[in-house]
Parts: structure tokens; C-alpha cells; sequence
């Protein structure tokens, strides 16, 4: 009788830690969503901010015309026409290296900043595709990327699948992707641009996938405050990173050039 009350009692308790855990899991997964929806937020207005103060529509204002005739005020001019592009394009790469490395050792606080500091600065390179698309087309492609990125996300929460062999594959896709990328700068290929596009939108369409799984298995109930602080962070980077290139991928296809 009494080992069957001692079963009993740790089957009990084992439900309960079960519980536990999945309590701890659901607002870890949620402080991961909402660090990297904030993250977005803080892309979306840099970027649109930064297209107002750089575009006219007065000739009166405007330093420079481009070829599909949009008006750049100086503002636009410095930051898409000077050497200053450059340092607009790669700042944010250079942000997103210091942060994976630097994260272990920084407070929870630190961290977080400087994920902000990186949204922003990334808001400010993409404002260019206000150059290139029309607002609306922009707007069309985030709410498609959203439900997209939203359905692959919660399949990879769901699945009991195991994704980890995927992994190297989608890595190994993404190198080959900057490669071709950098090739397509020198042969200005339509249909290499059209290709990498439809291979990007499949690489960060797993990568999404397999990274809230990744995520989703790095949580450890008995993690102190700071370590899953710094792990929710980390963890809305790699999803945020993946949102924004399923993003630009898409918008190859479903954007309206000016």
C-alpha cells in the first residue's frame, strides 16, 4: 500500500512540474514573440521615418532625382548617394556580430539596448525600398510575411517532428545565397535575381521553422532571470533576422517597382 500512495504521490508531483514547465515555456516563447515583434516595430518606424525625411515631392527641396523620379532632399542624398551608404548598409551586420558575441557577457538590460539600437539602425538601411517599391506593395508584402512567418513559426513550436537535420542544409543555403548574391552585383542577372529570390523565401521559410525549435529547446526551467533574459533576446535576433529576410525575398516577388 505504501508504495503504491508513494507512486501516486510522485506521479502527482511529476504532473505538476509538468505544469510548471509549460507555464515557464509559454511565457519564455511570449517574451521571445514580444521582444522580436517590438524589435519590428522599431525597423518599420526608422524606416518610414527616414524614407519621409529623405524623399519630396518639391523640386524645390530636392538635391537629386532619381532615375524613376523620385526626389531626394539632402538627407536622401547623403545616406543613398555618398559614400555614407555603405556604412548605412553594413553597420547593421556589424551590430548584429557584436551582440551574438558580446551577449554572454553583457547585463539583461545592455542586451536588450542594443537589440534596439541594431532595429533601429537596420529601419534606417531598409528605407531604401521606399526608393524602389510603392508603399502599398510594401505594406501587401509585410502582412503576407506575417501570416507566412506566423504559420511556419507555430509549426515549428508544434511539430514533434525533429528539425535539427535541417540545420546545416539551411545554413549551407544561406552562404550560397550571399554568394550568388555577390556574384548577381557584377553580372546584373534578372533571372539569377529571380532565382535567389525564390531560393531565399524557401531557406528562411525553414530557417523559421527550425529556429523557433531551436528556441523552443533552449529553455530550461531552471535558468536564473538573466540567462533566459539573455536567451529570449538571442532567441528574438534569430527570429527577427529570419522575419526580415523572408521579408525582402518576398517582396522581389510581390513588390511593385516604381
Amino acid at each position: 500500500m505504501a508504495d503504491f500512495r508513494n507512486s501516486n504521490v510522485r506521479v502527482a508531483g511529476g504532473a505538476q512540474a509538468g505544469v510548471a514547465i509549460d507555464e515557464g515555456l509559454r511565457a519564455y516563447m511570449l517574451r521571445v514573440y514580444n521582444i522580436m515583434a517590438m524589435g519590428l516595430g522599431i525597423t518599420g518606424v526608422a524606416a518610414l521615418v527616414v524614407a519621409m525625411y529623405a524623399t519630396t515631392n518639391d523640386p524645390a527641396n530636392a538635391v537629386a532625382t532619381l532615375g524613376n523620379g523620385k526626389m531626394l532632399t539632402g538627407l536622401g542624398a547623403v545616406l543613398y548617394g555618398s559614400p555614407l551608404k555603405w556604412v548605412v548598409m553594413l553597420a547593421p551586420l556589424a551590430m548584429v556580430f557584436f551582440l551574438s558575441f558580446r551577449i554572454e557577457k553583457m547585463s539583461v538590460s545592455a542586451a536588450q539596448t542594443t537589440f534596439w539600437i541594431y532595429a533601429a539602425m537596420m529601419g534606417v538601411s531598409l528605407s531604401s525600398i521606399f526608393l524602389v517599391f510603392t508603399g502599398s506593395s510594401i505594406t501587401q508584402t509585410f502582412f503576407v510575411t506575417a501570416a507566412s512567418f506566423g504559420a511556419l513559426s507555430l509549426y515549428g513550436y508544434t511539430t514533434k517532428k525533429d528539425l535539427s537535420g535541417m540545420g546545416s542544409f539551411l545554413i549551407m543555403g544561406v552562404f550560397g545565397l550571399i554568394i550568388a548574391m555577390v556574384v548577381n552585383i557584377f553580372l546584373q542577372s534578372s533571372a539569377l535575381e529571380f532565382a535567389i529570390s525564390g531560393i531565399g523565401v524557401l531557406v528562411f521559410a525553414g530557417l523559421t521553422a527550425y529556429d523557433t525549435q531551436q528556441i523552443k529547446e533552449m529553455y530550461y526551467e531552471g535558468d536564473a532571470d538573466a540567462t533566459a533574459g539573455r536567451k529570449a533576446i538571442i532567441g528574438a535576433l534569430r527570429l527577427y533576422l529570419d522575419f526580415i529576410n523572408l521579408f525582402m525575398f518576398m517582396l522581389q516577388f510581390l513588390g511593385n517597382r516604381e
